[in-house]
């Protein structure tokens, strides 16, 4: 059986997905832009400050599954612009401990909302 996880302390989905969905011990996050939850407004600044606020989105989502980034087993970074890839792993570092996640960092034309930088991935819990 699948659950959907959904959380006031993300942004709500623009679109017709759910932020996560569960399904045993296994949690599915939705791509995670740099919304601000309570406004829905893009965060502005340095690329930095969104992808802080990437990681607070994703954080609030695996709270809400009952875990913590450090349950993220695989990790997906979407960016418009790859020479912002040291500052990811950088910020990143700031966020996971080690063992760290499978991760892939992507470079794409476009992203919602015109931002710079999403995240996805795939959570377990115990």
């Amino acid at each position: 059986m699948k659950e959907i996880i959904s959380t006031n302390n993300a942004p709500q989905a623009i679109g017709t997905y759910s932020q996560a969905v569960k399904i045993g011990n296994t949690i599915y996050l939705s791509g995670q832009i740099a919304l601000i939850p309570e406004t829905m407004q893009l965060k502005e600044g340095q690329i930095s400050e969104r992808i802080h606020q990437v990681f607070k989105n994703l954080t609030a989502v695996c709270e809400a599954a009952g875990g913590s980034l450090q349950d993220i087993v695989k990790l997906n970074i979407f960016l418009t612009d790859l020479s912002h890839f040291s500052s990811v792993n950088e910020i990143m570092a700031q966020y996971f401990n080690q063992p760290y996640p499978a991760r892939a960092a992507i470079g794409v034309k476009e992203l919602p909302k015109n931002t710079d930088v999403e995240m996805d991935g795939i959570m377990t819990l115990p």
